[in-house]
Order: C-alpha cells, then sequence, then structure tokens
C-alpha cells in the first residue's frame, strides 16, 4: 500500500496508472485503486496475467532495439517504476542508452521523478491525447535528439484515444516528427477475445479519468499505416518474440492486449 500522499493527488478518484501497479504487484496504489481492480478481476480472472504479459513484451521489445543499436527511448503512458523498466532494460545492453519518461498522471509523474535520478532518464509531462507534444517539450529536446532516430513506447496510450479519426490523427502526427529508422511499439487494449465483456469493463473504469475502447485487430492495424511492421507483426503481447525459454501459454488472446513494433 502507497503511504506518501503527494501533495494535490485526489486518492479517491480511481487511476489507470495505480490499478496497472496493483495488477503488477506494486505498492504505490490506494483503495480506490484497488476497488477497480478487484471489480476488474471478477470479470476479467486474467487480468493481473495480462499485466504481467504486457510489461514482459515491452522488455523483450526494448532488449530487441538497443540489441540492434537504439540508444534513444520515448516511453508515453502513465505507469509507477516497476522492475526491468526501460531504462534498466535498455541500459544492460546499451549503457549509455537514454529514457524518457512521460505521462499526465500526477503520481506516476512525481514518483518517476524522484525515483529516475541517473543523468540518462528524465520525466516530463504531456497530454496523452497528443503524444507526439512530447517532441516540443524543452526538457524532452535537452535529453532527447529527435533529429536521430528514436524509439517511441505507447505503452497502454492509443486504447484511450476512443474515437479512430483522433487516434490516427494521433499517430500520424507522431509519425511526422519523428525521423527515419525510428520506431514506435505500441500495447492497445482489444476485446476480441470476449466482446461480451465490453461493456462491463467500460462500466468498471467509469470512475477513472481515463476512458478506454478496445479496438479490433483491423483497427489496432489501420492506426499504423505508413509504417512498416517487424517481424511478426501484429500479435497478442505473449506471441511477439517470446523469450526461447518461455512458453505463450495456450490462450495468448487471454492477455486482452494486442502489440506491435513498427519502423518509420
Amino acid at each position: 500500500m502507497a503511504e506518501d500522499f503527494p501533495r494535490g493527488v485526489d486518492l479517491h478518484t480511481p487511476s489507470t496508472a495505480r490499478i496497472y501497479d496493483y495488477l503488477l504487484g506494486g505498492k504505490d496504489n490506494y483503495a480506490a485503486d484497488r476497488r477497480v481492480a478487484a471489480e476488474l478481476l471478477e470479470i476479467i480472472p486474467q487480468a493481473a496475467t495480462a499485466a504481467r504479459a504486457n510489461h514482459a513484451f515491452l522488455c523483450r521489445a526494448v532488449r530487441h532495439l538497443a540489441a540492434a543499436g537504439e540508444t534513444q527511448f520515448v516511453d508515453v503512458g502513465d505507469k509507477l517504476p516497476a522492475a526491468g523498466n526501460v531504462h534498466e532494460t535498455a541500459a544492460r545492453i546499451a549503457p549509455d542508452a537514454r529514457v524518457l519518461f512521460a505521462g499526465e498522471d500526477p503520481v506516476a509523474l512525481t514518483h518517476g521523478r524522484a525515483l529516475l535520478t541517473h543523468p540518462n532518464t528524465a520525466v516530463v509531462g504531456v497530454d496523452l491525447l497528443s503524444p507526439a507534444d512530447v517532441t516540443r517539450d524543452p526538457a524532452a529536446r535537452a535529453l532527447i535528439d529527435f533529429d536521430r532516430p528514436v524509439v517511441v513506447i505507447l505503452d497502454r496510450v492509443l486504447h484511450f484515444i476512443e474515437d479512430d479519426a483522433r487516434a490516427r490523427a494521433a499517430v500520424d502526427d507522431l509519425r511526422a516528427r519523428l525521423v527515419p529508422g525510428s520506431h514506435v511499439v505500441f500495447t492497445h487494449i482489444t476485446q476480441e477475445p470476449r466482446p461480451e465483456a465490453s461493456d462491463p469493463v467500460r462500466r468498471v473504469f467509469d470512475p477513472t479519468t481515463s476512458h478506454f475502447r478496445g479496438r479490433e485487430r483491423d483497427a489496432v492495424r489501420a492506426l499504423f499505416t505508413g509504417f512498416t511492421w517487424l517481424d511478426p507483426g501484429l500479435t497478442y503481447t505473449p506471441e511477439w518474440r517470446p523469450d526461447d525459454d518461455a512458453d505463450p501459454g495456450d490462450a495468448p488472446e487471454l492477455s486482452f492486449t494486442l502489440a506491435g513494433v513498427v519502423r518509420r
């Protein structure tokens, strides 16, 4: 349980960042977040497993890109620092990697700024409905050279942009701001495996300030028109280049999360 309450933070409104933290087994969450998580687990018993699969996918994607020579990472999405986060994962392969964390949840930003004190990291606020805005932030540009290839991670971001046209515009804007050779790593919730759960899950998240839309596979793929997909393309999180000793399981679709890596 979190004990330090950041000044000015509404502890009675559940936060998707803190719900995710709870599902990962973290301690930076509050009673309101745990209530929503408990209701979610009643509808989707695999939700905690899905959160871990999401985190594991991001680690694999970062390892792959760092091994390919990428040294600049921009991690966009509301989350609290967790073991194996992007800067730790990248630094194991590329010690000089620079990692920018960008989000809008005040608790996540407060914890990030307190814990991420490495000189090659920074934390900035960004409107998650317009993730490309991070490329204009002075603090971001002080760390990241956007005139060189960058890896942008959109971790559970695009499903919070409910309108398809607005989501496509957000991705198009990002693509226009990235130089060729850049990559986008993303995860996106889908209700395809259990469409009947879509409405109950949305109702569970009504008390939060972030409402999401789980898109079908074709709709997710359409958001990345103009990019080149890295193999194996758009998959469920456990299926994207699993580690040699890992078993994606008999039902990877129960991660309820689509994922991919695309190149500009």
